[in-house]
């Protein structure tokens, strides 16, 4: 009987010693074609109206999703682009548009400028556009502004110049975006 608690004792402790696995902090290799995930959180101001949520975003090359979360987890809308067309379904309800930014305008009364952002996430500019760009000492962008947007960098998770943003404040017009970023996963399925 004593030597199954040490057996037991053993194999959990053995569990609790391997390392978690190591959380990305750099911009990978090839960023313009890297497919990504991240995990965080959203929050919204618009005209007045604040918003937030959970947020998971799976960016391919030729696709966008984007989950925004109710705070127990559930989806309380889904966002889906590809080349041809734009997807939002809220609720039992399922809209279709050209572009998924005039889409999110249209249901959401807001959008994220998904054709810059997946750049701006990765720390860089869209390199296909002109941008006005403050860098810090260490070679992090500070601020950003391009496609009428204004993004500032207020958190990287390391002091090194390929590291990826994890706090991000993105302003157009009348709209603030808050973006909080938990966790990356590179070439999600």
């Amino acid at each position: 009987m004593v030597w199954r608690s040490v057996l037991l004792a053993g194999v959990l402790s053995g569990c609790a010693l391997l390392p978690p696995a190591p959380a990305p902090v750099a911009r990978p290799v090839q960023p313009e074609t890297a497919a990504f995930a991240l995990n965080g959180r959203i929050s919204i101001n618009h005209r007045g109206e604040r918003h937030s949520a959970g947020l998971r975003w799976a960016h391919q090359a030729q696709s966008d999703e984007i989950l925004l979360l109710a705070p127990l987890g559930q989806t309380a809308a889904r966002v889906y682009r590809d080349a041809r067309q734009a997807t939002l379904d809220k609720g039992d309800k399922h809209y279709r548009a050209d572009d998924a930014e005039t889409l999110m305008r249209q249901v959401l009364h807001w959008h994220l400028p998904l054709g810059g952002l997946h750049h701006w996430v990765l720390g860089m500019a869209d390199a296909n556009s002109p941008a006005k760009i403050e860098y810090a000492e260490n070679g992090q962008i500070l601020m950003l502004q391009q496609d009428g947007w204004e993004v500032r960098y207020l958190r990287y998770a390391d002091t090194k110049p390929d590291s990826l943003p994890t706090r991000l404040q993105l302003s157009h017009e009348d709209l603030q975006v808050q973006l909080l970023i938990d966790e990356w996963e590179w070439n999600p399925q």
